[in-house]
């Protein structure tokens, strides 16, 4: 009876406190990791979001105006906002920047 107690008590003094730091030490690294992995899913949240959000965003090139959605026609003016946007993007495309170089000494 008394070997036994010996035994038990050791494995109890021994084993639990393992066991125990094993479990304390993974739950603290869990919180840190998620402490880290949070606020950079969040920010990749908000920045697929707004690129979203900004491929949705028309601007009129006559008037100026800002809408938000599939809008053909400007709220304020009335303009097509299909055929200045694909007039923009064929300009854009054509411009020809002419660069002289020269030599310096």
């Amino acid at each position: 009876m008394n070997k036994s107690l010996i035994v038990y008590s050791s494995i109890f003094l021994i084993v639990i406190p393992i066991f125990g730091l094993n479990f304390l030490l993974h739950f603290i690294g869990n919180i840190l990791l998620l402490l880290f992995l949070v606020p950079i899913l969040i920010i990749l949240i908000t920045l697929i979001s707004f690129s979203f959000l900004k491929s949705k965003i028309n601007i009129c090139n006559q008037c100026g105006s800002i809408t938000f959605g599939t809008n053909d026609n400007c709220i304020k003016c009335g303009a097509d906002l299909d055929d200045i946007n694909l007039e923009d993007s064929r300009k854009k495309d054509e411009t020809i920047i002419e660069v002289k170089a020269e030599e310096i000494h």
